[in-house]
Formats: C-alpha cells, structure tokens, sequence
C-alpha cells in the first residue's frame, strides 16, 4: 500500500489519474505533526458524551466509550478549516482543527485506533478569497497532498503491522484521500488491509446505475455495512432545497459519468433516520443560531446531542445531481426543536451552493460508526 502520488487539494473528485507527486519531507515520527494518533491523542480523547433528546423533550445522557483494544485502524484528513492567516496553513493544530477532529472523527475511537496528521491545506483565508474575488496569490495545492502523503507512508512502515483500515475524509480531506486513494489502493487485487473509505462533502463519479469506475477504477461504492474494500460518498442537502445549478457537488461535468451517493444510513438504498451526533452549541462555521433544543429551554450540559427520529436521509438520482436529501421530521406540536442548523450563511443569507456541508459527518455520524463497525467485524473474519 506505500503511497507515492497525489494531486489537487481541492473537494471534488475527478474521473481522472491522480497527478505523480512526491512526499513532503514533513517529519511525521514527530508528535506533534499528529493531531491524534496512539500516544499523543488529547483532543481526540476529549469529551464525547452526547445528550438524547427524545421528541417529548426528555433528556437523557450518553456516555461514549473508546475501545482501547479496537482491531483496526482510521486515517482521518480533516476539511478546510485552518484560520491561518496565509494561503496554507502551518503544522501546528488551532482550535479549529481540534474541534473538527473532535466533532467528525473522535467518535470512531468506539472501533479504530485513530490517526489524525496535520498538513499545509488550503486555507479558509485563501478560499474565502477566491470565493469573494479577491485573491491575490495562489495557495500551493500540492503542499497538503504531499503532506498526507508522509503521513500515510509513515504510519503504514511504522503503525499498520498488517491492521486494518478505514480512510475518513471530509471536504479538501476527501479530495486528498480521493488522491491518495487512486495513486495506491485503486488496484486490482484491492489490498486486504483497505478496509473501505468515507469520502464526505466530495464528489466521487460512477457510470449510471453502476458502483464501479470513473474516479476509482476498480474499488466499487458500499452497497452493504459489512462489505469490505469499498467507497462510502455523499454531499448532503435539506430535501427542499437541492443543489443548485452552481454547487460544487452533486454534479458530473463528463456526461457519461454521474456523483455518486451512498447513504451511510441505507447502503442498499432508500430511506433511513440518521443517527445524528450535532454540536450542542450549533454547527461549526455557521453564523446561523442555534435554537433551543426543547421548549420550555433545559440545560445542555454535553458537547453533543442526539435527535432520534428527528432527520433522515434518502440519497436522490434526478435532473439537480446525486445527493444525500435530508429530511427534518418537526411538530410544532411536540416540545423537541423543529430545525437543526447547518446551512452556510453568507451575508446574513443562506448559501445554497454548499447544502448541508457543514453537517455532513455529524448528520450522519452514528450510522458512520456503525458502519466501521460491521467492517471491523467482517476484516476479523
């Protein structure tokens, strides 16, 4: 499985090779160039505890537990998220990297040793530039690719002793892995050790009707919790507001290819509820409020909350692209909240180009966990 190429940094993965690169000589025996991996593993060891909060408004608390002997292993490249003030970002982890590996990776620590590597991504500063027309120079693309790229060659002569493992990406994470991924593990035999990969918030393209080919040549989309080297992909949107003609995601420009959609709460298709792992205080980046959870308003003392029943999700094959639909089952009669934040507001508007993006993973996050679950049984086989 040594890596040896890499490409774009950007979230939307093409139908095309990955572009030859070398690794950075980033040095990844060092600690500190890991946000988590087994022995330098604080914030992905921070507070995970979730509140459920029923549709009668009950509270109830739920502890988490890692496994501290879990069987395989998750590779986690986290999204755009650096504040760096520079077009890519430095190795040295923010409060923003901390909080997203907490919020969209931590969990798996329930079934996986993790392993979480900083890279020189492509910053927010940069992005939000190039959306607002105002760049001025260009971030270096290759810089994050090559990074993750030593990461990966690191832990694989050093930590994988023959494990296996997950790849969980989201975002410019999923379009690294989406690299990393063509360049080394699209092979045919798939290696044993792939376990499978969860590519959130990109774009991954399949001919019509089929789970093969396109991006990956060879590695198929899930179709089942238990089947193993496979590709997990979604982009999500509230069911009333599908992706416009603008988006990033959902959308093919070759036209014998379309996006995929796996939904990880229904591999075979259809409907499912979501099992949701939400931020208490509202989804990251979105300057939209945070309703109270339950009316008359009651105390929030975990990080997370759980909505059982509250969202569900169905991926959708039509004229506006191949996307996960999300449903919110509200009642205005019901003392539970009607509305789960998760929209990117831009200019006190809400962008549509990017759905439910910023909730992607924890929208869907229990049923990710369960997923790794029946993977990690079906490799101990």
């Amino acid at each position: 499985m040594k890596a040896g190429a890499g490409g774009s940094a950007g979230g939307a993965g093409g139908a095309g090779g990955a572009a030859a690169i070398t690794p950075s000589d980033t040095d990844y025996s060092k600690a500190e160039n890991w946000l988590c991996r087994p022995g330098h593993n604080a914030p992905c060891e921070a507070n995970l505890d979730s509140t459920v909060v029923k549709a009668d408004g009950t509270l109830e608390v739920e502890k988490f537990q890692a496994n501290a002997a879990a069987p395989i292993d998750c590779f986690y490249v986290y999204p755009t998220i650096s504040n760096d003030t520079t077009d890519n970002s430095d190795l040295v982890p923010g409060p923003e990297e901390n909080s997203v590996v907490q919020a969209q990776f931590a969990r798996f620590a329930s079934q996986c040793r993790l392993f979480a590597p900083m890279y020189r991504q492509v910053t927010l500063t940069a992005l939000r530039a190039s959306l607002g027309g105002m760049a001025t120079t260009m971030p270096d693309r290759t810089l994050g690719p090559r990074d993750v790229l030593a990461a990966w060659n690191y832990y694989l002569e050093h930590d994988n002793q023959g494990r296996g493992v997950v790849l969980v990406g989201h975002s410019q994470g999923s379009g690294v892995l989406t690299q990393l991924i063509q360049a080394n593990l699209d092979k045919s035999p798939v290696d044993k050790r792939f376990i499978g990969a969860v590519l959130g918030g990109t774009n991954v393209l399949v001919p019509k009707d089929g789970v093969v080919g396109g991006t990956f040549k060879n590695l198929p989309l899930c179709k089942a919790n238990a089947e193993l080297g496979c590709i997990i992909v979604f982009a999500s949107f509230r069911v009333d507001s599908p992706p416009p003609d603008t988006t990033l995601f959902a959308r093919s420009a070759d036209p014998n290819l379309v996006a995929a959609c796996t939904n990880p709460a229904a591999l075979g298709g259809g409907s499912a509820d979501l099992h949701s792992y939400l931020t208490a205080m509202g989804s990251v980046l979105s300057s939209d409020p945070t309703p109270p959870w339950v009316t008359p308003e009651q105390s929030i003392t975990t990080p997370y909350v759980s909505t059982p029943g509250l969202l569900s999700g169905e991926c959708v094959f039509g004229k506006t692209g191949s996307y996960l639909a999300i449903t919110t089952h509200g009642d205005p009669a019901d003392p539970r909240t009607d509305k789960v934040v998760g929209d990117v507001i831009s200019n006190g508007m809400v962008n549509k180009d990017w759905g439910l993006h910023l909730i992607d993973m924890h929208a869907t996050m229990g049923n990710l966990v369960d997923v790794v679950k029946a993977k990690a049984e079906a490799f101990k086989k």
